[in-house]
């Protein structure tokens, strides 16, 4: 396993789903992983330190596991199948470890408002070259092109922002 972070959040002009691009920590390898917008604005709403009257379905997993006393040790990308990519999230409870099956997307949102480490398969991580992106989606460029402060976005407004980029406000991510 190699240890990552979250590099980029971007859109698939081929397929118009978002993609959260991992990149290796020691590294320049990346694992670009295709995720639905409910867990791509969640990931932007934390990357951005955003918060909503109300938790999210992330912000409710962190609450429970703070809540029945364990810690998140880590989370784990650990393969991929007929194009679905499997996760793992690393409980300590007691000084048990648990094992619990995830969606990629939802380990990232979880770790990331835990910050728990994150780590890829190394059989997963490709060469830059490898992935073709044109374009730093870090921080959010809106539609128009002139830089938005996410930060300043309610949830609502962050959601229509989302929903009107254009994959070209994005670059291009090919495999």
């Amino acid at each position: 396993m190699v240890e990552v972070v979250v590099s980029r959040l971007g859109m698939d002009p081929g397929t118009q789903t978002y993609v959260v691009v991992l990149q290796e920590k020691a590294g320049t390898r990346l694992l670009p992983i295709w995720i639905g917008q409910p867990e791509a604005e969640s990931i932007v709403m934390q990357m951005h330190n955003m918060k909503r009257a109300r938790p999210l379905t992330h912000d409710l997993c962190k609450t429970i596991i703070a809540g029945l006393g364990a810690t998140l040790r880590r989370v784990q990308i650990t393969r991929v199948e007929s194009n679905t990519y499997f996760g793992e999230l690393h409980l300590e409870r007691d000084g048990h470890l648990i094992q619990i099956d995830s969606r990629p997307s939802d380990a990232i949102a979880i770790a990331l408002r835990l910050d728990a480490q994150m780590f890829a398969a190394d059989a997963l991580l490709a060469q830059p070259e490898e992935v073709e992106d044109d374009s730093s989606t870090e921080s959010l460029t809106a539609p128009d092109g002139e830089a938005s402060d996410a930060s300043q976005l309610s949830a609502e407004q962050l959601k229509r922002y989302l929903e009107d980029l254009r994959p070209e406000d994005f670059g291009k991510f090919n495999l």
